[in-house]
């Protein structure tokens, strides 16, 4: 079981390297978001995954929470920022 776990968290790791990608090389700046959405998102299930194969997941389900809250937190203030951004007159 402890095997299949880990091929999951080294496909989900891969993934995390293909959003790396799109958060580097997007061609526009949204696409870039998206890729560090992603990626965060991605980071909870993988350390959900490492708590399943350490077999400390109450540990790391607190890290994952308080993860999706930074994650979460830090979307709306980046929509925030470009919507006032936007609002602005040049």
């Amino acid at each position: 079981m402890t095997s299949l776990i880990f091929g999951i968290a080294i496909f989900v790791a891969l993934l995390i390297i293909m959003s790396l990608y799109r958060m580097v090389a997007g061609p526009t700046l949204f696409d870039r978001l998206l890729g560090a959405g992603l990626v965060g998102t991605k980071g909870l299930i993988l350390l959900i995954l490492i708590g399943f194969i350490y077999e400390r997941i109450n540990m790391f389900i607190d890290l994952a929470i308080t993860y999706a809250l930074l994650n979460f937190v830090g979307a709306i203030v980046l929509g925030k920022y470009f919507e006032r951004r936007r609002e602005m007159p040049r």
